[in-house]
């Protein structure tokens, strides 16, 4: 009976279970799908899209755990009474509004290189203007939403390059960055006081990249009053809120790339991002990674805005080997990894490659090959792509490995000179004063345009502004606008804006002569003999264009023609960057205090040493020891018993 009894009851408890258990399925399953509304939202296959449901990512299961509420005791008990229908139990969820993107482009160059730029974008529909706080990040990173909502920061671009873009060689970038570390922000009009927010932030942002970013202060920050617009939505005409400043001298490595992969929805662990290799990106001739924050419109309507987070990654790689007598590359020679699966949170994943200039395929073979392509606007001209969906199963084969290969079957070709170019170099002799010699070409053949140049020079660099001149084709180019502030002594830098109209096939010079300062022994550098950097100068222009450009922003396009705004059809905005400047200042003999040192503490080891031992040793007279004789002559008169001598 006792063992009935107990069967009796094992029954009844589990007859008990199965409603708790329906509720507790039902709550699963309507969470999953309102997850997936948006997580899951690109042409799949019905395979992915299965095997994405059933395994959803460790992001979302996070969201989802942090979105449910605990149920209280007077839940539980109207949890009891309404088992019979458990869809009244399901608590609201909001969807996620936020989207991630991934691309990259690879662009064969004509000198042999291989020029490879990543873009993750990453859409988030969130309200920081009003000074709304939100506690739930899904996709975008933490740490970035809170610096915008803390700092009241309307746009925030920041850039890491280590080398030095060749435009004469490689033509235009995607996005171009000044070598060594750059940051300007644009902040909201409620921020009362910029420059000490503008403080907080970069020590913030220097913690976040771990960068130098902390040793950005007042004597290397600018406020531009023409340059570095607004490049989201709103036309923002108070300057006051724009902070500009670079550190030409600092070096990028793997420390800076590592917190910035880490912002990645998929990290390094899935898409495009498993290419980024740190030993084989700093192996090359030049790579930039750079953090772009925007307010952005999300309808052609602009009804409703989203803030964009755009992370770029631009790498030169010289795989030209002259002995070897062959071009070629592929995805492992160059990242030492293939590609085995899109991020399972993007909704879009392509690579593409630029075949303008290989419409036949009589210069290059590209495998495996693909029957997509695509056309966008490309800086003024009409490129085309191939395209490889990695959200597409077939994309990869049968061996789940994407390896793209290209062979170089000739070398032939020349490249169209780029429009738009800069230089600057450093002319005189001595420690004394010297001359800075800027120099803008325009390459169109019969267009004139103008473009807007941003020179800022240290403080110890004393310009001597009535020297300046501008000079195009041999005669004087009076510039239509000028903005400069004279610096401060160990308070702020010089700031110069020109806007300056370029003649067609011409090479426009401007010159200013400086005087060098003394700085304080303090105030040099570790190695002083190396020089003092000087940050790029900055050119910007809308260069006209040889197609009609797409002035509508929210239309479907590559990630990589989309990041500057377009509003007229027969131009288009480009920024370039000159080379740094390294100036020597007057260096005093650093080694002069060693020797000084070294010939004190001789002095005073000698003297007063000796003098030392005078004063404290203590004299005795000592007998002379007798002779030999003498001393046989005692012993035999000791012997007879006679006093010695």
């Amino acid at each position: 009976m006792a063992a009935h009894r107990c069967s009796y009851t094992t029954l009844l408890l589990i007859i008990c279970s199965l409603p708790m258990f329906a509720v507790a399925e039902s709550q699963e399953t309507t969470l999953t799908g309102d997850n997936h509304a948006t997580a899951v939202d690109n042409p799949q296959t019905s395979t992915e899209t299965a095997g994405q449901t059933a395994e959803q990512p460790a992001v979302d299961r996070l969201w989802e755990a942090t979105e449910v509420e605990e149920a209280t005791p007077d839940d539980a008990d109207t949890d009891k009474q309404d088992t019979s229908t458990p869809e009244t139990a399901v608590p609201s969820v909001p969807q996620p509004k936020d989207d991630f993107q991934e691309e990259l482009v690879i662009r064969p160059l004509h000198s042999g290189d291989i020029y490879a730029s990543f873009q993750f974008r990453t859409l988030w529909e969130a309200d920081f203007m009003r000074g709304n706080k939100v506690s739930h990040y899904r996709l975008f990173p933490k740490s970035l939403g809170q610096v915008i909502s803390k700092f009241s920061v309307r746009e925030l671009h920041i850039s890491f390059t280590q080398g030095y873009w060749r435009t004469m060689q490689w033509g235009q970038p995607f996005l171009p960055s000044p070598p060594g570390a750059e940051l300007w922000v644009w902040f909201q009009d409620s921020v009362t006081d910029v420059d000490g927010t503008w403080k907080e932030l970069t020590n913030v942002l220097s913690g976040i990249f771990c960068a130098s970013l902390n040793f950005i202060d007042s004597t290397n920050t600018v406020q531009p009053s023409a340059s570095f617009k607004p490049l989201g939505i709103g036309n923002v005409t108070d300057h006051s809120f724009l902070r500009y400043a670079t550190l030409p001298r600092e070096i990028v490595c793997t420390e800076n790339l590592t917190p910035w992969k880490k912002l990645l929805p998929c990290g390094s662990k899935a898409g495009l991002a498993v290419l980024l290799k740190s030993e084989k990106l700093f192996h090359s001739s030049f790579h930039s990674q750079a953090v772009h924050i925007r307010p952005v419109c999300r309808d052609w309507q602009c009804k409703t805005t989203s803030w964009e987070l755009r992370q770029t990654l631009n790498v030169v790689f010289d795989l030209h080997t002259p002995g070897q007598g062959k071009r070629e590359w592929s995805l492992f020679k160059m990242f030492s990894r293939t590609l085995t699966e899109a991020c399972p949170l993007a909704s879009s994943s392509k690579i593409y490659i630029d075949i303008t200039d290989n419409p036949q395929g009589e210069q290059f073979e590209v495998s495996p090959a693909t029957p997509l392509l695509s056309q966008a606007m490309v800086l003024g001209d009409r490129r085309t792509f191939s395209v490889y969906d990695l959200t597409q199963q077939v994309t990869f084969g049968t061996v789940r490995s994407l390896n793209l290969l290209i062979r170089w079957k000739s070398s032939e070709g020349d490249m169209l000179r780029p429009l738009l170019h800069g230089e600057r170099y450093v002319a005189g002799y001595g420690l004394q004063t010297g001359e800075i010699h800027t120099l803008m070409y325009n390459n169109h053949p019969y267009r004139s345009f103008p473009v807007l140049l941003l020179e800022s020079v240290p403080w110890y660099l004393r310009l001597y502004i009535h020297t300046l001149t501008v000079t195009s084709k041999g005669k004087d180019n009076k510039p239509s606008y000028i903005h400069y502030q004279p610096s401060k002594d160990r308070v702020r830098p010089h700031l110069l804006e020109m806007l300056v109209q370029l003649p067609p096939n011409s090479v426009t010079e401007v010159t200013m002569q400086f005087e060098r300062a003394l700085l304080k022994w303090t105030e040099y550098t570790p190695d002083p003999n190396h020089g003092f950097y000087v940050g790029s100068s900055v050119i910007s222009s809308l260069v006209p264009s040889i197609v009609a450009m797409d002035i509508n922003s929210t239309r479907e396009q590559p990630l990589f023609s989309s990041f500057f705004p377009c509003k007229e059809e027969s131009s288009y905005f480009v920024r370039v960057y000159t080379e740094p400047l390294l100036v020597n200042l007057p260096t005093p003999d650093f080694s002069m205090p060693y020797n000084v040192i070294c010939l004190t503490c001789t002095v005073v080891a000698v003297g007063y040493g000796s003098l030392y031992n005078l004063l404290t040793r203590s004299f005795q007279i000592e007998e002379p020891s007798p002779g030999l004789a003498k001393r046989i002559a005692n012993i035999i008169r000791k012997m007879r018993g006679v006093p010695p001598l």
